[in-house]
């Protein structure tokens, strides 16, 4: 998707966002049109405010309104999302905060880390290990991480391993023939 008509999708579902600098860096980490994101929709804020590519911030807003937003309506009637809280949108940085090795997709604007939902009534759903909870917690948590992978291309949560035991990597990263890793 062009950039523009992707500015305009985020804009006509809500969101708020806004044009950065262009981020070059001597670490091959950058990203050529990025975006800070403070709202995905209206009523549904992001904090603290992410900066990524058009792209990541687009797949996320869908995936929020068509199947997180539907998933918390339909296990817990009494609660409206009002917020994500994440944790990790553009950073410099390898995968998993190594000292070396592959370029993390947050260098490139391509990943964001989801650490909780935020609800209308105060309360909010950290992100933890629930593959065994019982609970509308749990479920709606497994909901999110399944819905994901409609979305992004590499879904890690709390069961994939130590590095993600309290937060959701969401990315847009390209593979071979549309392939997808959901962990």
């Amino acid at each position: 998707m062009a950039f523009r008509a992707c500015m305009e999708a985020l804009r006509s579902a809500g969101a708020i966002i806004k044009e950065e600098t262009r981020i070059d860096t001597k670490d091959g980490c950058g990203i050529a049109r990025p975006i800070a994101v403070s709202r995905l929709a209206s009523d549904i804020e992001i904090g603290p405010t992410a900066t990524l590519r058009c792209e990541t911030a687009l797949q996320l807003q869908r995936w929020t309104r068509e199947a997180v937003v539907p998933a918390i309506s339909a296990v817990m009637p009494t609660k409206r999302l009002v917020g994500l809280e994440q944790a990790s949108a553009y950073a410099c940085r390898n995968r998993n905060g190594a000292p070396n090795g592959k370029i993390s997709e947050h260098a490139f604007g391509n990943a964001v880390d989801i650490a909780a939902f935020r609800f209308s009534d105060g309360s909010r759903l950290a992100i933890t290990p629930r593959d065994e909870d019982g609970s509308a917690e749990g479920a709606l948590q497994r909901a999110a991480v399944a819905s994901a992978c409609l979305y992004f291309r590499t879904v890690l949560d709390p069961g994939s391993d130590a590095a993600h035991e309290s937060h959701l990597h969401l990315d847009v990263m390209k593979r071979t023939n549309g392939y997808r890793y959901c962990w």
